[in-house]
């Protein structure tokens, strides 16, 4: 989730069918509210259509003919379902991510955190991208930090997100060749690693930047977050306009535990505080600071 893990977008769908036609409205509702309780993310009506189809994937994998049966197996309650669930999650969730996608934040960091980084003789920063996706967003998080201390800084980046799926992309360190146009060319002949075969349709990011990059699964929804709490940055950008207020403010109060004093916290362009009482201070257009 750059910009993290979140619901597709759809044109609306047709009216409630009978079961093996389509995803009934009562089963929909029920989806809907077992997709709130495990991510605190919305579904409307009008992703419907767009659930039913990627459901049919997961059927498939099942072997699972009628999409309300897979509903009533999901949510049955049975152990059976419990494992089912990540995968689900997966299906129902789209994630979009660039290099230096939203580039004023690296420009700021570029200008003001690592510049006072280096005043106060700091020797490692501790940095998360939370809601990660595949991992764009903290590959060039590392881009940043390596260039501008020249590789003689001890930094580490976490990166989270709820989908299985997008970390295992994440971690292998492999994007689509199209995806590297954003990044600036110096960049590319340091950290990332073109095929000469042009057939070839993949990138690799180099291992020296792999390996300042840790991939873990997590919930934003969870009680608790079992990472550090002294962050010098943290990363949550494009997630919170998929969460209703009481989630959104949950959530940005369990980061500003695990962000130290200090800190930087980084929203998405669309995103604010406004109104949420947090021990946060706005330093630039959405980039706060931890008092």
């Amino acid at each position: 989730m750059m910009g993290g893990t979140a619901l597709a977008t759809t044109t609306s769908a047709s009216s409630a069918r009978p079961s093996g036609y389509g995803l009934s409205e009562k089963n929909f509702r029920k989806l809907c509210t077992f997709v709130y309780s495990v991510c605190g993310i919305k579904l409307t009506e009008k992703k419907r259509s767009m659930v039913d189809g990627r459901l049919r994937r997961r059927m498939r994998a099942l072997d699972i003919a009628d999409i309300n049966d897979y509903c009533d197996f999901l949510l049955g309650g049975s152990a059976a379902a419990e494992p089912e669930v990540p995968y689900f999650i997966d299906a129902v969730t789209t994630n979009k991510t660039d290099f230096f996608r939203e580039p004023a934040h690296y420009v700021f960091m570029q200008e003001h955190v690592m510049p006072a980084w280096a005043a106060e003789g700091r020797r490692g920063a501790k940095i998360w991208s939370a809601a990660c996706s595949t991992g764009a967003e903290a590959y060039t998080t590392a881009m940043v930090v390596d260039d501008f201390f020249h590789g003689r800084f001890d930094y580490s980046i976490l990166a989270t997100d709820v989908s299985t799926d997008v970390l295992q992309k994440g971690y292998a360190g492999l994007f689509p060749r199209t995806m590297i146009d954003p990044i600036p060319e110096e960049f590319r002949k340091r950290y990332v690693l073109v095929p000469k075969n042009p057939a070839r349709n993949e990138i690799l990011i180099s291992s020296a930047l792999r390996s300042k990059v840790s991939f873990h699964r997590l919930n934003l929804m969870d009680d608790r977050y079992p990472f550090d709490r002294d962050h010098d940055i943290i990363f949550l950008r494009n997630v919170l306009i998929y969460f209703d207020r009481p989630t959104q403010d949950c959530v940005l109060a369990k980061l500003c535990d695990h962000l130290r004093p200090g800190g930087y916290l980084f929203l998405g362009h669309s995103e604010s505080l406004a109104g949420a009482k947090l021990p946060l201070q706005m330093v630039a257009n959405t980039i706060f600071r931890r008092k």
